[in-house]
C-alpha cells in the first residue's frame, strides 16, 4: 500500500484553466484525511477517503465557498512522490489533477529560523 502522508503541491484543471493547491494528507492504514488550500477564491477544504494499494480516492469539501462535494480518484507512482487522476462534481463538471510530494520541511525551516532569531537576540 502506498504511503502518502505529508505535504503535496498540485494542480487541478477546470475548463482548461490550471488551479494550484497545497494538500496536507494524513493516512492511517487505508483511511485518508487531510486539508487542502486552493490558490484561488475557493480557499480551504477538508478531505476524507482511502488508499488501496496505489489507488487513491477521496471527497473534498470546501469549508465556506462551495457546498458541492468534489470526488477525486487517482493513482500513486511507484516511488510515492507523484499522483494523478480525475476529479468530478456530478456528471457535468470534471477534469484532471496531479500532485507532487513537497520536499519542503517547514518544521525544519521554522526551527532554523527560531534558532537564528535567538542567536541574534542573545548576541
Amino acid at each position: 500500500m502506498a504511503d502518502i502522508n505529508g505535504t503535496w503541491l498540485g494542480t487541478y484543471w477546470q475548463q482548461g484553466i490550471p488551479n494550484r493547491f497545497e494538500a496536507v494528507l494524513v493516512q492511517s492504514g487505508k483511511i485518508l484525511s487531510g486539508s487542502i488550500l486552493d490558490d484561488n477564491y475557493l480557499g480551504e477544504a477538508y478531505l476524507k477517503g482511502e488508499v488501496i494499494g496505489r489507488h487513491i480516492n477521496f471527497t473534498k469539501r470546501y469549508l465556506v465557498t462551495s457546498p458541492a462535494p468534489i470526488k477525486y480518484t487517482g493513482t500513486v507512482s511507484d516511488n510515492e512522490d507523484y499522483m494523478q487522476g480525475r476529479w468530478n462534481i456530478g456528471p457535468q463538471h470534471s477534469g484532471a489533477w496531479e500532485a507532487r510530494r513537497s520536499r519542503d520541511n517547514l518544521m525544519t525551516e521554522l526551527r532554523t529560523h527560531l534558532k537564528q532569531q535567538t542567536s541574534l537576540s542573545n548576541g
